[in-house]
């Protein structure tokens, strides 16, 4: 096995067509096929199906994918180690993001980082929380920030900030110039009462809300599940539907529609970011490098005025 033949894999998986893998590795296709080939026959199995309109993977398909992006991200951290070794901070790095977070960070974050380190390349994924932790894991992400305490070994975790959660409503008449849009704080058991529309498990908010209230043995009328935080926001609005947010998620520079907001309190429902890693992967400087960054423009774009 080459690292040449896990490459080759990797893009075919990923465009799901050997003439499109071709194309963008700029090599004949006969070449390709034998190369995928030469990687069934070495572990005894079919990685992908061939059919009329690409191929799709396997089952073991799909854990070498997983084993092939890891390796292939593993030898980019050797690569840019050595040339970090000579005083150069380049190579690639992979931070994932929650969307809610993604939305705030991820412009002022790779203004900052190709800022430090003109030689290296960002590259963010968006997921949830429990997604993100998978990819650390499978080393498809470098680091991630996470709303979720992750009690796993294998993950090594560092608080940034804490989030006031509140109970977001749509406005009942279109409010006036000057008019506060954060009400009273509500309690939890008041929280109950109200249909909410949330994203489904395993959303850190929808956990910690669940688990809140069944310490008080209440239970949240769960109207609709939705995982888009401006489809929530939408349903909101014209739905009178009501949802548990934080205010970063609600005050979006494109959000139009005005909000009502109140604290849930009694008991203080907050959420914590995160900043993850792997404990089972060796840290490499660029990453050493980039975690100080990450946190400090995490505090410094949430700690804006609102």
């Amino acid at each position: 096995m080459e690292l040449r033949q896990l490459e080759y894999f990797v893009r075919v998986a990923e465009s799901g067509s050997f003439t499109r893998a071709a194309n963008f590795l700029s090599i004949a296709q006969p070449v390709l096929s034998r190369q995928v080939r030469a990687l069934e026959l070495e572990f005894r199995q079919v990685l992908l199906e061939r059919n009329g309109r690409g191929v799709t993977l396997t089952e073991p398909g799909r854990r070498l994918l997983e084993h092939s992006r890891s390796v292939l991200a593993q030898v980019e951290r050797v690569q840019s180690d050595m040339e970090e070794g000579r005083g150069q901070a380049t190579g690639r790095l992979v931070i994932a993001l929650p969307p809610s977070v993604s939305l705030k960070l991820a412009v002022p974050l790779v203004r900052r980082f190709r800022e430090r380190f003109p030689g290296a390349t960002l590259c963010i994924l968006e997921g949830l929380s429990a997604y993100t932790l998978e990819w650390l894991a499978i080393g498809r992400a470098d680091c991630a920030v996470v709303y979720t305490n992750a009690t796993s070994p294998s993950i090594e975790l560092s608080p940034v900030l804490d989030e006031q959660l509140y109970l977001v409503s749509s406005c009942p008449t279109p409010p006036s110039p000057g008019d506060k849009l954060t009400g009273e704080p509500v309690s939890l058991a008041e929280v109950a009462q109200h249909q909410l529309v949330m994203p489904s498990r395993p959303h850190s908010i929808r956990l910690l809300l669940e688990g809140a209230m069944a310490q008080l043995s209440l239970k949240p009328r769960i109207a609709l599940e939705i995982e888009s935080i401006p489809a929530i926001l939408n349903l909101v609005h014209d739905a009178h539907l009501h949802a548990v947010l934080s205010l970063k998620a609600v005050h979006t520079d494109d959000q139009q529609q005005p909000f009502y907001l109140r604290p849930i309190v009694d008991p203080p429902l907050q959420t914590t970011l995160w900043i993850a890693t792997s404990a089972q992967r060796p840290t490499w400087p660029l990453l050493e490098q980039t975690i100080p960054l990450l946190r400090q423009t995490l505090r410094d774009v949430w700690n804006q005025r609102r």
